[in-house]
């Protein structure tokens, strides 16, 4: 069974969800606000590692189970898959360190939301046309 309408809403809602992650971040760093303050305890960065993690992880996924049931390339749905694996490692590692490694959290935030918003317009492309 080939999907088409909850794809094109899963997409449009994973951009949505792309451009309020933007916003947060850009706030933060306006605000000199990103979670590495001289207060912050251990387990509050574990718990933002974590909280960060769940934050994107599910709707990439959905939209990873989206392009396969509407019939994704095997090879496109594991790219999805590799990237999104590699920038949330990428991310927790650089983020849980202290200091962080912010090459390796930008980077890893970076490539999830590529992977985030091309999955997206993926399923979206796909339900339309």
């Amino acid at each position: 069974m080939m999907l088409s309408i909850t794809p094109l809403y899963a997409g449009l809602l994973a951009l949505v969800f792309a451009v309020l992650s933007a916003l947060v971040v850009i706030q933060r760093v306006a605000l000199d606000k990103a979670p590495d303050g001289a207060d912050e305890t251990d387990l509050n960065k574990s718990m933002r590692v974590q909280a960060n993690f769940v934050e994107y992880v599910p709707i990439t996924l959905f939209l990873m189970l989206c392009a396969e049931l509407q019939g994704a390339p095997a090879v496109a749905v594991h790219a999805m898959g590799i990237a999104l694996l590699a920038a949330r490692l990428a991310h927790a590692i650089g983020m849980s360190r202290t200091p962080q490694v912010i090459a390796l959290r930008a980077g890893g935030f970076l490539l999830t939301v590529l992977t985030l918003v091309l999955s997206a317009l993926a399923v979206i492309g796909h339900a339309l046309f």
